[in-house]
């Protein structure tokens, strides 16, 4: 056997390909298509209906554009179905915009710390590799939402409504990137040259006054104090004044994200079920501390999302959501079979995937239904994406429960779904993961 490939073998794998006829049919179709346009298994649409025997009503579909803030568009998506019940709204939106600003000024405070405190790790080690890759990128999960909310509040998109720049984040993200950069750089200079704690809070402050400069150009200032008129599902009108964004959240919304609590599914080795985590170095609001879950076997993970659906409540989940989905909007194992068309076999478990880079959490959207089958068990999903009424069937997609197993990580679920003993093991001080760790990832 030869290490390299060689002139024999190339032969021999392309008389092996040119001799079988599947081969050829697929390789004119994929050459003239591409793979994506010929793997659709057009039966399953006949299983995967959008009827739902639990489905919540949501008003009008968000889009997130050009940006990575699903996170956000997925936890303000929540919120905003209980605004609407609670007040008879008709259409309505909570500003994306304004807690994109405070996340981003959030995220460079929580960097420029992280810098502070591995001052003595060595420029190339993973840690600060980690941690200067992509400091201000827009993902996140809920409880860095959880924690922007509880700090700044929120406010109606009439307020602070959407700009170029929120809806197109590229370029905002890549200046201050290269600014906090820069600034890690001179703190670590600053620490070499002796400079002592203190002063280096003052060399972060003066950093971060540059920051929120790039933000108040980029997105505008967020309002401090507004008026709120709307009208309701009857045409009367309403109009509140001097609210500001917390009294706001406290009076039309007045839901404690802390009440709701991350639930993984991770079923690797090295995470047992029924104990919490967190990861290292992952967060934006500082005084708030960071992330943490409880890891729950998928029976009971995907039980107390029923739950909560049947409840009138939605569910924020994430995702891997570009595995075996399509932008029509079906999640579904058996729904693009590049297998059969490349002639190979997909074996991974969900554990090897996570294990192998093969697959994180990657997007983050709302659970608005279920279907029960007739003995009480979930067969497929009513998913609210934030992509736009063009995609999906108008902004919804289906996602069978094969597929919810295999790609889910995350549900958001409120304290009361949880059993004492469930409630008792996420109260427990966390294991801290590694800040590359897979459960780290993302939504954006």
């Amino acid at each position: 056997m030869n290490e390299a490939i060689t002139k024999e073998l190339l032969e021999k794998y392309r008389n092996a390909f040119d001799n079988d006829r599947a081969n050829r049919i697929a390789q004119k179709a994929a050459v003239a298509q591409g793979p994506a346009a010929i793997v659709k298994d057009y039966l399953r649409d006949r299983e995967d209906l959008n009827e739902f025997s639990v489905s919540l009503k949501q008003t009008g579909v968000t889009n997130q554009k050009a940006s990575g803030r699903c996170w956000m568009f997925a936890a303000m998506n929540f919120l905003r179905y209980h605004m609407v019940q609670k007040w008879n709204l008709g259409e309505f939106e909570l500003s994306q915009s304004y807690p994109l600003f405070y996340d981003k000024l959030e995220k460079s405070n929580w960097f420029l710390e992280n810098i502070l405190d591995t001052l003595e790790e060595p420029v190339h080690s993973r840690v600060l590799d980690h941690l200067l890759r992509d400091p201000v990128g827009d993902g996140g999960q809920w409880d860095m939402f959880a924690s922007l909310i509880r700090k700044y509040g929120l406010v109606p998109k009439s307020a602070m409504p959407e700009s170029y720049t929120s809806s197109n984040t590229r370029a905002m993200n890549r200046y201050i990137t290269l600014k906090l950069r820069e600034d890690a750089l001179h703190l670590r200079n600053a620490h070499k040259n002796g400079a002592e704690r203190g002063k280096l809070r003052e060399m972060k402050e003066e950093m971060l006054e540059e920051i929120h400069r790039i933000l108040a150009v980029s997105l505008g200032n967020p309002p401090t104090s507004f008026t709120f008129e709307y009208r309701d599902k009857e045409g009367k009108f309403h109009r509140d004044t001097d609210l500001t964004p917390k009294s706001f959240y406290e009076k039309y919304i007045g839901i404690d994200p802390h009440e709701y609590i991350s639930i993984i599914n991770a079923p690797t080795k090295d995470k047992p079920f029924y104990r919490s985590y967190t990861v290292q170095y992952l967060g934006n609001v500082k005084e708030d501390g960071g992330v943490k879950y409880l890891n729950l076997p998928m029976d009971e993970f995907r039980e107390l999302a029923v739950r909560q659906l049947e409840d009138g409540s939605p569910v924020w989940f994430g995702c891997d959501v570009g595995q075996f989905s399509g932008r029509e909007g079906i999640m579904d194992l058996s729904a693009y079979r590049y297998d059969e068309l490349f002639g190979i076999t997909f074996g991974m478990t969900k554990a090897e995937r996570l294990d192998y880079d093969d697959s994180l959490m990657t997007h983050a959207m709302v659970l608005q239904g279920v279907n029960l089958d007739e003995t009480g068990k979930p067969n497929r999903w009513r998913v609210e994406n934030s992509w736009g009424k063009d995609s999906g069937k108008d902004g919804y997609y289906v996602m069978t429960d094969d597929w919810f197993e295999q790609f889910t990580y995350q549900v958001v679920i409120h304290k009361k779904y949880l059993s004492e003993e469930q409630l008792a093991e996420y109260e427990k001080d966390p294991e801290v993961l590694d800040p590359w760790d897979p459960m780290g990832s993302l939504a954006d």
